[in-house]
């Protein structure tokens, strides 16, 4: 993401400069109406232009102030990329864009193929609310749909808005829930405030989703550490959530899993609950013994647990809708073969296409004398690169979705209370610290072993504390590893 931005600042401090160089020269050389030329023969000035504007009305939205306070301003106007890039196209030519080629094509390949996954309504399968006001949602997936522990999805609902895609951690695990996918939701914006809303009314029955992803790491070496220290804040404890539901299910078949202390600093005692999270709904989980856990939970506001009887997580069962489908890869179980296969199909169909119009329509008119306009090549350059791209994929999203469509018939999710067996281990591992903050160089340093991940997942500072610590030379068994949700 921090590359994302560098390059996104310097192609724009560069482009603007460019720019202006040639408005200041048109301007001195009282040649400025050569900013509404729209040459096509030779470089289009106003083209340019209209890039450029797009670019910078884009640029000015990403600033963090801006960014941050205005997220969907942000968002729609990143979208003008569409614009900068056609319009950059029409500018230069088709011979300049071919520099850059690759690269464009293959995002043109992966944003249409996230188009079509993201226009499937996926199975909602159950919710959990927590007395915190956060949600885990349970989506119903294909069970040889696979993914790494902290990834990530976005999640769209369109009787909250259309148009709004939230991005969100997994906490679920694809080795211990084969049939689901959870993600947690904590209440804080509109949007989340909509959603919680919506998921507590009385005659609430079902909600239409549409899911993006998950996108994440391709591996989580987390084994190769004697112990994990995993500090979270609030939310934050959900990707931990995610490899530890993994680490469940590997305690269960290998004897090689690292030991885990976990460090929640909640604000309240109502978000104690969440670390009933850790435990999946889908309640296959019988035996905790294998893995060795212990929890030091921090409640910061609080000086004494709470005496409420409603700090109880309530879960939600959906009746099932028969439009929605089961999470399942866009292009089936074999993605990686069926995208190479839609790279080299829709490309090499590219050039045939080009190839012919050039040689049977292009060429006869400029041996006749006759020029063919930069522009009209360009535009034709572009129509054969988005119909070639809309066809393969098109057609392989297809193919994989009659078979996807084949297995939602198999995957079968029943209501099951969760085993008591878990969740008493699970109480037994817990120790809760009320009124103040953790030391965390105490417990970091306190603990023994030859390799300690030290892994922080919350608020800038916290990241920060760890880092100074793991960095301080006072161990030098600790290895740093942050997840920021903030950029």
């Amino acid at each position: 993401m921090r590359y994302h931005i560098w390059l996104g600042h310097t192609v724009m401090i560069l482009l603007t400069a460019h720019g202006l160089c040639y408005v200041v020269y048109w301007a001195s050389t009282s040649h400025i109406s050569k900013m509404l030329e729209w040459a096509t023969d030779e470089i289009s000035n106003l083209a340019g232009e209209i890039s450029l504007l797009a670019g910078l009305a884009l640029w000015a939205t990403t600033f963090p102030r801006i960014r941050r306070n205005l997220f969907e301003l942000f968002f729609y106007t990143h979208q003008l990329y569409v614009l900068f890039l056609i319009f950059y196209l029409l500018h230069v030519g088709i011979s300049i864009i071919a520099l850059i080629l690759p690269g464009v094509y293959l995002f043109m390949v992966d944003r249409y193929l996230r188009f079509l996954q993201s226009r499937r309504n996926v199975r909602l399968v159950s919710a959990r609310l927590l007395p915190s006001e956060t949600v885990e949602l349970n989506f119903s997936k294909c069970p040889g749909f696979s993914y790494a522990p902290m990834s990530n999805v976005f999640i769209n609902v369109p009787s909250i808005s259309s148009l709004q895609w939230h991005p969100f951690t997994v906490s679920s695990s694809s080795n211990l829930e084969p049939e689901l996918l959870s993600v947690i939701i904590k209440k804080e914006g509109k949007w989340t405030q909509k959603l919680y809303q919506e998921l507590v009314k009385p005659s609430f029955e079902n909600l239409n989703v549409s899911v993006e992803g998950p996108y994440g790491p391709a591996s989580v070496d987390y084994q190769r550490h004697d112990t994990l220290v995993m500090v979270s804040g609030g939310s934050g404890i959900a990707p931990f959530i995610s490899i530890i539901r993994d680490m469940i299910h590997r305690s269960n078949t290998s004897s090689t899993i690292p030991n885990v202390v976990l460090v929640p600093i909640f604000k309240t005692s109502a978000d104690l609950t969440m670390l009933d999270l850790l435990l999946p709904v889908s309640s296959n989980v019988s035996d905790l013994s294998g893995l060795r856990l212990k929890i030091e939970a921090y409640v910061t506001r609080e000086k004494a647990p709470s005496s409420d009887d409603q700090n109880r997580i309530r879960t939600v069962w959906f009746k099932p809708n028969p439009a929605a489908m089961p999470l399942a890869p866009v292009l089936g179980p074999n993605s990686w073969l069926w995208l190479a296969a839609v790279i080299v199909s829709s490309f090499v169909a590219y050039l045939l296409l080009i190839g012919i119009v050039t040689r049977f329509y292009i060429y006869p008119i400029e041996q006749s004398g006759g020029t063919y306009s930069i522009t009209s090549r360009a535009l034709l350059h572009l129509l054969f690169l988005c119909s070639c791209i809309v066809a393969a994929s098109s057609a392989a999203v297809m193919w994989n979705k009659k078979r996807s469509s084949m297995e939602a018939k198999q995957v079968h999710i029943t209501d099951r209370e969760l085993e008591s067996v878990p969740e008493e281990s699970l109480v037994q591992a817990t120790t809760v610290h009320f009124g103040g903050r953790p030391d965390l160089e105490k417990i970091l340093l306190g603990i023994n072993g030859s390799s300690i991940g030290a892994m922080v997942s919350g608020p800038s500072g916290l990241r920060r504390g760890v880092a100074a610590i793991c960095s301080s030379g006072l161990g030098n068994n600790l290895h740093f590893e942050a997840i920021s949700f903030s950029w």
